[in-house]
């Protein structure tokens, strides 16, 4: 993936660095198997000095934060496109549950004092893609209810997990992707 992906890369590259000041690339802490705190590496979407690099601070819609292109990467998860090198390390997997930042908040709580269920889902490793996400559960977490659907399908990927269905996953995750609803 990496090889076939690097023109691609390179070129996301490139255009963040003519759009804006700063390094192209994003490193901020993450839940990863077992409660490790991982580093995961993402293409950098908001302007350096505007951004967060806690993940404390969600990304609504129509953020003054994030940059021109940004909005492009972000809604198409091309900015996702680095955890490639986490997989390679072993941090992640394609598949599974999406790693969240440390301190990230459902409605105005930590998500782990909200959901009871929460740290069930780094039983594995998370993952680029996964079943919240291409069963609409992607993007902006700012009501318990929705943090309550997304750890509820992260859970029910963990139990059904087989490799088929991991390429079911990857398979709707493009078309999924396309429809560039709700990640901003």
């Amino acid at each position: 993936l990496l090889v076939s992906l690097g023109p691609l890369m390179a070129l996301i590259a490139l255009l963040i660095k003519l759009e804006s000041r700063g390094p192209v690339l994003f490193r901020q802490e993450r839940y990863g198997f077992h409660n490790n705190i991982i580093k995961i590496t993402k293409f950098r979407t908001m302007y350096t000095d505007h951004c967060d690099a806690s993940g404390a601070q969600r990304t609504v819609q129509n953020d003054p934060r994030v940059t021109r292109i940004g909005r492009i990467l972000r809604s198409l998860s091309l900015d996702e496109l680095p955890q490639l090198f986490n997989v390679l390390k072993g941090d992640m997997s394609l598949v599974g549950p999406r790693p969240h930042a440390v301190p990230m908040m459902a409605g105005t709580r930590l998500y782990g004092d909200v959901v009871e269920k929460y740290a069930h889902r780094h039983r594995v490793k998370p993952g680029i893609t996964g079943w919240a996400q291409v069963n609409g559960n992607r993007g902006e977490i700012n009501t318990i209810e929705k943090a309550y659907a997304r750890v509820e399908l992260d859970l029910i990927y963990i139990e059904r997990w087989s490799p088929w269905l991991d390429l079911k996953i990857l398979a709707r995750t493009v078309p999924t992707l396309l429809k560039r609803r709700d990640a901003y």
